[in-house]
C-alpha cells in the first residue's frame, strides 16, 4: 500500500494564480497546446497549494508554512478546479494527439476527484482509523535540513502547527454537526498518537527535534545552537500545546459526538458520496452490488486454492484448525524487530536477483527498509511502500507472521510499489501530474499482481509461504465483500471481523485494524483486487493472442510504461501492445518468407 492521505489532510494555502481560458490562447494554437496550457498552469498553482514537506530533492522549493485547510480556502480551491473542468470539457478532446489523449484520460478524472472531494466536504473528516493529519506531520521530520534556510523553514512550520490544527478542528466540528464523521466504533485508542506528543515533558524528546539534532557539520556551530534553541522553543510553545488542544477536542468532543452508524451510505448524501469513492478508487463504473458479487466469487475461488495449499503443507485437520495453528505456532514469528527487518531484507535481495528475467527496464532509484514510526505503528497495516522506503511494521511481533512476509515484500518494495513508483518518477517525458500522481486501482492492482509474480520468480519456498500469498489474495478479495457489506448492505463491525477472521490467516490484531480501516476509509480497499483482476485478465489475453511470441518482460514493461493510469486507459494500452506485437510478427514473417 502506498502512503496515503493526500487530499483532506494536505491542502495548501490558496494563491490566486490565473488559469488560462480559451480566449487567452492565441488563435491557431493546436488543441494539444491549449490542453498543455491548462494543465501546466494548474500544476504550477497546485504546487503552491500543496507544498511537498517530504520532498527530499536538492532543488525542492522552500516551505515555511503548513497547508491552509479552512472552509474559505476549500471554497476558492473548488472554484479553480471547477473552472479547469469547464475548460477541459470545452476542448475537442478527440483532436488531441495520441500522447495527449492519454494525458487527458488521466488528468480529467484527477481534477474531477479533487473537486468532488471538496464538494462533498471530505475535508471535514480529515483522518481515519489508519491515517491522520497529525500523524502525517511526522513525515516532515524525514527531510534532512541541509542549510540554514532549510532549518529556518522547518522551525516556521513547527510554529504554524497551532493554526493548522485549529483549522482542522473547525472543519471537524462542522462535520460532526452534519453527521459526517469517522464512526465512533473505530475511534477508541486512536488518540494515543496525539497523546505521545501532547504529554511530552521535554521538548528535546520529541521526534520533531530529531532533524535539528542532525544539522550538517558545514554549518557554523554557533548558528546550529541558535537553530536548535529556536526549534526547542517552537516545540515547547507551539507544537506540544497544539497537540494538547487537539487531544482535549478528540477526547471530550469528537469521541462523544461521532456518528454511531458505520455505513457511508447512512451519512448525509452518503449514497452519492460512496458512489464517488468507488469511482475514485476503482476508476470503474461499478455499483456496490456488482463489486460485492465479484468479491464473493473471488473468495470462493481462492478458498479452494488455500485448501490445496493446506494439504501440501501436510496438515490433516480442518481449515479453521490450520488457521489456529498458523496464528499460534512460534516457528512462524520473529522474536525481535531486527529479525523481521532482516528477513524482509533477505527476501528483497532474492527478488532483486530475479528482476532482470521479468523486466527489461529497471528503475535507477533504490529503496531502504525502515520500521514504521512507533506513534502510528499500532494502527498501521503490516507494511507500506514508497519510491524510496519500504516501511515494515515491527509493532506487536506476534501479529506479524513470517509466512506472509514474502508476499508483503513483493507488494510494497520490488517489483511492487517502490519499483513502480521509481519508474514513474524517472519517466521525465511525462508531465509532472503523471509522474507524481497515484491512481489506487492501478498502483494497488500492480502490487497484488507483483505478489503473483513471486510464484514465477520462485520467491515462495515453502507451502506455508505460498499459503501466506493466498491468504493475502483472500484478504484483498474479502475487502470487496466487507467494504460493500458495511457501507452498502449495513453489515455490523462484528460481522465484518468474523468474515475476515474466518477466511484468512491474518492475526487477530491485523483483522481488527484492517476492518476498522475499511469502516473509516470507504472505497479505498476496493482498488486492490479490482486492479489485479484486470491486469491478470490482460496478461491472459496477451498470452492467448501472442502465443509463443509472448514475452513476460515486454508485457510487464508495457503495463508500467505509462505510469499510474485509470484501468480503462491500461486496457487500451495493452490492447495496443498486443496489436503492435502481432503486426511486428507479421512483418517478420513476411520478410522471412521472402528469402
Amino acid at each position: 500500500m502506498k502512503l496515503p492521505m493526500l487530499g483532506a489532510c494536505c491542502l495548501g494555502v490558496f494563491l490566486a494564480v490565473p488559469l488560462p481560458t480559451r480566449a487567452d490562447i492565441a488563435p491557431g494554437s493546436s488543441v494539444d497546446q491549449q490542453f498543455k496550457a491548462i494543465y501546466e498552469e494548474e500544476w504550477t498553482w497546485r504546487q503552491q497549494q500543496f507544498p511537498g514537506a517530504d520532498d527530499d530533492r536538492e532543488d525542492a522549493a522552500r516551505i515555511n508554512h503548513l497547508p491552509h485547510v479552512d472552509a474559505e480556502t476549500q471554497k476558492q480551491r473548488l472554484q479553480v478546479w471547477s473552472d479547469v473542468l469547464k475548460q477541459l470539457d470545452a476542448l475537442p478532446a478527440d483532436e488531441l494527439s495520441a500522447a495527449e489523449q492519454i494525458n487527458f484520460a488521466v488528468y480529467r478524472p484527477q481534477i474531477g476527484n479533487f473537486a468532488a472531494d471538496i464538494r462533498f466536504g471530505g475535508y471535514e473528516m480529515p483522518f481515519n482509523s489508519d491515517s491522520s493529519f497529525w500523524s502525517d506531520l511526522g513525515f516532515m521530520t524525514r527531510r534532512p535540513l541541509r542549510t540554514v534556510e532549510d532549518a529556518e523553514d522547518y522551525i516556521a512550520r513547527l510554529n504554524d502547527v497551532p493554526r493548522y490544527f485549529d483549522e482542522q478542528i473547525v472543519n471537524m466540528r462542522a462535520g460532526l454537526k452534519r453527521g459526517f464523521s469517522v464512526p465512533r466504533a473505530v475511534l477508541p485508542g486512536r488518540d494515543a498518537s496525539i497523546a505521545m506528543v501532547a504529554e511530552l515533558t521535554e521538548a528535546a524528546d520529541s521526534e520533531f527535534f530529531k532533524p535539528l539534532k542532525e544539522l550538517p557539520a558545514s554549518m557554523p556551530l554557533e548558528r546550529q545552537e541558535q537553530l536548535r534553541g529556536a526549534g526547542l522553543a517552537a516545540i515547547r510553545t507551539a507544537v506540544i500545546p497544539a497537540y494538547a488542544k487537539l487531544l482535549d477536542f478528540f477526547r471530550t468532543e469528537y469521541l462523544l459526538k461521532a456518528r454511531k452508524s458505520l455505513a457511508a451510505e447512512s451519512m448525509p448524501n452518503g449514497k452519492a458520496w460512496y458512489r464517488q469513492q468507488i469511482r475514485e478508487y476503482t476508476t470503474l463504473d461499478l455499483s456496490a452490488e456488482d463489486i460485492h458479487k465479484i468479491g464473493l466469487d473471488e473468495v470462493a475461488r481462492i478458498q479452494a486454492e488455500m485448501l490445496t495449499s493446506m494439504h501440501e503443507a501436510g496438515f490433516s485437520g480442518s481449515f479453521a484448525e490450520f488457521l489456529a495453528f498458523l496464528r499460534k505456532d512460534p516457528q512462524f514469528y520473529a522474536k525481535t524487530p531486527d529479525e523481521l527487518l532482516m528477513r524482509a531484507a533477505w527476501i528483497a535481495k532474492r527478488v532483486d536477483a530475479k528482476l532482470s528475467r521479468f523486466f527489461n527496464l529497471l528503475p535507477r532509484g533504490r529503496f531502504g527498509i525502515e520500521p514504521v514510526p512507533a506513534d502510528i505503528a499500532p494502527f498501521w497495516t503490516a507494511g507500506r511502500g514508497g519510491a524510496s522506503t519500504y516501511w515494515l511494521n515491527t509493532h506487536d511481533l506476534p501479529s506479524r507472521p513470517l509466512y506472509n512476509l514474502p508476499a508483503l515484500t513483493l507488494h510494497e518494495s520490488a517489483p511492487g510499489h517502490s519499483f513502480q513508483l521509481s519508474l514513474a518518477e524517472e519517466q521525465t517525458a511525462l508531465p509532472p501530474f503523471r509522474r507524481n500522481g497515484y491512481i489506487s486501482a492501478y498502483g494497488e492492482g500492480w502490487g497484488l499482481y507483483a505478489e503473483k509474480l513471486g510464484v514465477e520468480m520462485g520467491i515462495y519456498t515453502t507451502p506455508y509461504e505460498n499459503f501466506g500469498r493466498l491468504t493475502y489474495e483472500m484478504w484483498r478479495a474479502c475487502r470487496l465483500v466487507i467494504d460493500t457489506g458495511v457501507h452498502h448492505k449495513g453489515w455490523s463491525r462484528d460481522k465484518a471481523l468474523a468474515y475476515l477472521r474466518d477466511h484468512t490467516a491474518l492475526s487477530e490484531h491485523e483483522v481488527t485494524t484492517e476492518v476498522d480501516r475499511y469502516i473509516s476509509w470507504p472505497g479505498q480497499a476496493l482498488s486492490y483486487k479490482l486492479g489485479e483482476i484486470r491486469i491478470v485478465a490482460l496478461r491472459k489475453e496477451a498470452e492467448k493472442e501472442l502465443g509463443t511470441r509472448f514475452d513476460i518482460r515486454a508485457f510487464n514493461d508495457a503495463v508500467l510504461a505509462q505510469g499510474s493510469v485509470p484501468l480503462p486507459v491500461l486496457d487500451a494500452q495493452i490492447q495496443r501492445f498486443i496489436a503492435d506485437r502481432k503486426a511486428a510478427a507479421a512483418v517478420q514473417g513476411a520478410a522471412a518468407s521472402a528469402y
